[in-house]
C-alpha cells in the first residue's frame, strides 16, 4: 500500500480553500490529531488544569469555515480552545506563550491570494513545529489510531474567546522599541494588505507618535493581498512619494513579513533590512556570535558586507523555519529572508514584520539619518528572479532540457562569481529561478531560456 500524500509543506498546510487538503473535513482531523499529539508531548497542561490551544487567523473569508472545523476537532479530544480572532502570525505565537497555552494554531495562507488558505502550528514556546511532530500529526490524520478516543460529558473541551489579544500583542511589539524613544516627527505610509495587521501595526505606530497614512486596512474577506501589501510594493513606493513620507511599511496577509520604502520611493527588501540591522548590531556588539543567518536566496553582496564588518553569514535552505532552526541550533539572534521574513530572536520566535520595521525605525531615530542613507551600507550584486507556474513538480534532474540549460548557465556565470538556483516553491505551484552575476545581459538570456524550457516541460496552462 502506497504512503499517503504529505499535507505539510514548508510552512504548515496550505492550498486552495475547500479543496483538499484545506477542507473542513481535513481541518477537523488536523484538530483532533494536533490535540492528541500536544497532550502526549507534555505530561501536564501548562496551566495545570486543562490542556488548551490558541486559534488565530488572518482575514480570509474561508477562515470562518476552517476555524470552526479545526476547533471542533480540538474540542472533541477534550482540549479547550481559545479564540483570539484576526491577529498577525507572530501575534498568535506571542499570545500562545503569554497565555501559557499548550499549542497555537494560525489559519492563514500568508502572501497567497484570498482563495487559498492554510494552517500553521506553534509549540507552547511560540516556535514552529519540527518535522518529527508534523509527521506525528500527519500520521494520525491519515491513520485510525485515535478514532476511538471520544471524551464525553464534562471531558469534552470548552471554547471561549479573549478580547485583549490585540492589546497583548501591541504592547509586546512596542516593547521591542527603545524605551523613552518616540516616532514623533516621522510621517509613515503603512499598507496592511487588508490582512491580519490592519489594526495592530497602525495602533503601535500611532501610540509611538508617528504621523500615519494607512492603506490596506479595510478587509472584506476577499481583498487580502489583492494589488496591495508586500506582494505589490510598487503601490507603497508610489504613495511614499505622493505623501512625501519618511518611510513606507508594507506587510503580507499575516504580517510575518515586511518590505520598506525609503523617502525617495526606493524599495527596501529583506536583504537591505538584514544589512542595515546586522551591521548596526555588529557595531553595537549585539549580534550574537557575530553571525547573521540568511537563506540561499539572499544576495551575495550581503555576505560580503557582513564579512567586511567582521561578521559571518550562515546560509540555510529557503524558508523561515530553516532560518529559525539554524538560529536555535547555533544560539544566534538575527536572521531572515530576502522576501521580508525577519526574525529578531531577542524579541520574537518567528518572523515578525512589525517588530522588524520597529528595529529599522529605531536605527533611523538613533542615528538621525534617513532610510536612504542607512540603505547605502552595502552593495547589491546584480540578481534576477523569475517564477514559472507549473502543473506538476517533477524533479529538475528528470527534465533533461531544463537540467542541461541550468548546467550551461552555471558554467558561464560561476567563473565570474555568480550562481544559478532553481527550486520549486514550497507553498505555491511555481518554479523559482534565481541567477546572480556581474553581467545582466547574460543573466537575462539564461533566465529567458531556462524559464521557456520549464514552461514547455511542466508549465501550467494559462
Amino acid at each position: 500500500m502506497s504512503q499517503p500524500k504529505r499535507i505539510f509543506g514548508t510552512d504548515g498546510v496550505r492550498g486552495r480553500a475547500n479543496i483538499e487538503p484545506v477542507t473542513a473535513e481535513t481541518a477537523l482531523r488536523l484538530g483532533r490529531a494536533a490535540a492528541h499529539v500536544f497532550k502526549n508531548l507534555h505530561g501536564q497542561a501548562r496551566n495545570r488544569v486543562r490542556y488548551r490551544i490558541v486559534i488565530g487567523k488572518d482575514t480570509r473569508l474561508s477562515g470562518y469555515m476552517l476555524e470552526n472545523a479545526i476547533s471542533s476537532g480540538v474540542l472533541s479530544m477534550g482540549v479547550d480552545v481559545v479564540f483570539i480572532g484576526p491577529l498577525p502570525t507572530p501575534g498568535v505565537a506571542y499570545v500562545t506563550r503569554s497565555l501559557r497555552a499548550d499549542a497555537g494554531i494560525v489559519i492563514t495562507a500568508s502572501h497567497n491570494p484570498y482563495d487559498d488558505n492554510g494552517i500553521k502550528f506553534f509549540r507552547p514556546d511560540g516556535f514552529k513545529l519540527d518535522d518529527i511532530v508534523e509527521k506525528q500529526i500527519e500520521d494520525l490524520v491519515f491513520g485510525g489510531e485515535i478514532e476511538n478516543i471520544r471524551p464525553t460529558a464534562n471531558e469534552i473541551g470548552k471554547a471561549y474567546r479573549i478580547e485583549d489579544a490585540i492589546g497583548r500583542y501591541v504592547e509586546h511589539a512596542k516593547a521591542s522599541f527603545p524605551r523613552g524613544m518616540t516616532l514623533e516627527g516621522l510621517r509613515i505610509v503603512v499598507d496592511c494588505a487588508h490582512g491580519a495587521a490592519y489594526k495592530t501595526t497602525p495602533a503601535v505606530l500611532q501610540e509611538l507618535g508617528a504621523e500615519l497614512i494607512v492603506f490596506g486596512a479595510q478587509p472584506n474577506g476577499t481583498n487580502i493581498n489583492h494589488e496591495c501589501g508586500s506582494m505589490h510594493p510598487e503601490n507603497l513606493c508610489r504613495k511614499v512619494r505622493e505623501y512625501r513620507a519618511d518611510i513606507g511599511i508594507a506587510h503580507d496577509g499575516d504580517a510575518d513579513r515586511v518590505l520598506l520604502c525609503d523617502e525617495n520611493g526606493q524599495l527596501i527588501d529583506g536583504d537591505d533590512i538584514m544589512a542595515i540591522a546586522s551591521l548596526q548590531m555588529l557595531a553595537e556588539g549585539t549580534l550574537r556570535n557575530k553571525t547573521l543567518v540568511t537563506t540561499v536566496m539572499s544576495n551575495a553582496g550581503l555576505r560580503a558586507a557582513v564579512e567586511a564588518a567582521g561578521g559571518q553569514v550562515l546560509v540555510t535552505p529557503v524558508g523561515d523555519r530553516h532560518v529559525i532552526d539554524a538560529m536555535l541550533e547555533h544560539d544566534l539572534n538575527f536572521g531572515g529572508e530576502q522576501s521580508g521574513h525577519l526574525i529578531f530572536r531577542d524579541h520574537s520566535t518567528t518572523g515578525d514584520g512589525l517588530v522588524a520595521a520597529l528595529q529599522i525605525l529605531s536605527a533611523m531615530k538613533t542615528r538621525g539619518e534617513p532610510l536612504s542613507k542607512l540603505g547605502r551600507c552595502w552593495t547589491r550584486y546584480p540578481q534576477l528572479v523569475r517564477n514559472v507556474k507549473v502543473r506538476v513538480k517533477t524533479p529538475f534532474s528528470e527534465l533533461d532540457e531544463v537540467d542541461d540549460l541550468v548546467k550551461k548557465a552555471e558554467a558561464e556565470v560561476k567563473p565570474q562569481g555568480g550562481r544559478v538556483l532553481l527550486r520549486y516553491s514550497g507553498t505555491e505551484p511555481k518554479a523559482r529561478l534565481l541567477i546572480e552575476g556581474p553581467d545582466r545581459a547574460v543573466m537575462e538570456r539564461w533566465c529567458t531560456e531556462i524559464c521557456a524550457a520549464i514552461q514547455r516541460q511542466v508549465g501550467a496552462q494559462s
